[in-house]
């Protein structure tokens, strides 16, 4: 095949940006991924519990402003949006080796951190989602989704290999630095970009009317409720996400005090799990083409997710590296099945609802996650992180139940527009 042709939209100069961009920012967030609890768990001596809490604050954003977000960012300009939130986080993130450097640094600062960090992540997110439509146009979506996630998962392989040494060699508080470094020229990258969006439709509040703030956010919720397909990924997601945190919460306490593993091969592991994603990215088209786009939402989170039980099976030795395998085919699996939904709620979605859909579908599917990070606590400092990580693993693979009994069970290919039929 061609190069230009292997290329495609890389050679759109402001998706090139954004690729750049998206790639800097990642790598941010996947260092943050592991530095940040392991500032708790090695240089503040946080126990289980604290742990678990700190998860929690990293995602209450959902809950807190997860609705209004997607109304909000509807009626801004979603590169702008991209812009402030980048560098904010970066100046957020700062804080945290500037106060462990003058000997201020709390768990209580870290909660901060992490809150703050976590609402600007939101609107990142849903702003991000929603200019992409904007920028590749809708028959582009799968493909740009995919070499977005394939960026992504390149980046979840380098982000914890880089930041595993160097929390051994520098220590955790000073590792996010490379995480500001990254979203701060994340954040530049974006300004760089030319193409402009339409202006957002403003609609004025009738006399008597609600607010407009929550007739918008009505209208998402209703546009999102009345598909059988959109309920159950959002259903499904919820239920994973939920089970994913909590057995996430535990899974560095477990590696790092029960297996006793450093941080260097604690970063292996993760990148290990972004290996997997990034298959899962140069193979998510393919995938969904010879399966089913339907069927494979389902089907990628049965095959894989039981393979998360391998990690608290294993022991000292050989057998934590056939657990790692487990973990990047988990990764595998929930990129093949990201990709193929997002593009299904991407295309289905009018422009002007794409913000609320993004938010809706955001705070349905991730609402649970704080939850999961004060249950992943609790359980671990009751039972320990080991029968944590069996919860876990079980409720993951239960996850895959709203989508096996909805009408995705046979589809093979998802319909979109006026070939869908909506209940109300």
């Amino acid at each position: 095949m061609p190069l230009p042709s292997r290329l495609g939209l890389l050679r759109d100069p402001d998706f090139g940006r954004l690729f750049a961009a998206t790639a800097l920012g990642q790598l941010g967030d996947r260092v943050i991924f592991l530095a940040l609890p392991l500032v708790a768990i090695v240089a503040l001596d946080a126990d289980e519990f604290q742990v678990g809490l700190l998860t929690a604050m990293t995602t209450a954003g959902s809950l807190l402003v997860g609705l209004p977000a997607g109304a909000w960012v509807d009626r801004m300009r979603k590169r702008s949006v991209l812009i402030g939130t980048d560098l904010a986080r970066a100046v957020v993130l700062v804080t945290v080796p500037v106060a462990w450097w003058a000997g201020l640094l709390t768990i209580w600062w870290l909660y901060a951190v992490a809150l703050v960090h976590g609402v600007l992540t939101v609107f990142f997110d849903v702003a991000y989602v929603s200019y992409l439509p904007h920028l590749v146009g809708r028959d582009n979506l799968v493909e740009g989704n995919s070499k977005l996630s394939a960026i992504r998962s390149v980046t979840s392989i380098s982000g914890p290999g880089v930041a595993g040494p160097l929390v051994g060699w520098v220590g955790a508080p000073a590792t996010l630095l490379v995480s500001v470094a990254g979203m701060a020229m994340s954040g530049l990258l974006a300004i760089s970009i030319r193409k402009r969006e339409p202006g957002s439709q403003q609609r004025e509040l009738k006399p008597g009317g609600q607010p407009r703030l929550w007739r918008d956010i009505k209208e998402g919720l209703r546009f999102v409720l009345k598909y059988p397909a959109l309920r159950a990924i959002m259903l499904s997601d919820a239920i994973f996400n939920l089970f994913l945190v909590m057995y996430q919460t535990m899974l560095l306490v477990f590696l790092e005090r029960e297996l006793g593993l450093d941080s260097s091969a604690i970063g292996l592991i993760l990148s290990g799990m972004g290996c997997g994603a990034l298959l899962g990215a140069l193979l998510a088209t393919r995938v969904a083409r010879r399966v089913g786009q339907g069927r494979v939402i389902w089907l990628a989170s049965l095959v894989t997710c039981p393979l998360t039980a391998l990690m608290p099976l294993s022991r000292p030795g050989w057998s934590v590296c056939v657990a790692a395998v487990g973990l990047a085919s988990l990764s595998l699996g929930g990129v093949v099945r990201v990709v193929t939904q997002s593009s299904f709620q991407q295309a289905l979605t009018p422009d002007h609802l794409l913000g609320r859909v993004s938010a809706t579908a955001r705070f349905v599917s991730w609402g649970g996650i704080p939850l999961g990070g004060l249950l992943g606590g609790a359980s671990g400092s009751a039972f320990g992180a080991t029968a944590t990580l069996w919860i876990g693993a079980a409720g993951m693979t239960a996850s895959v139940l709203p989508n096996v009994l909805s009408p995705l069970r046979t589809m093979r290919r998802l319909p979109v527009g006026s070939e869908l039929d909506p209940v109300t």
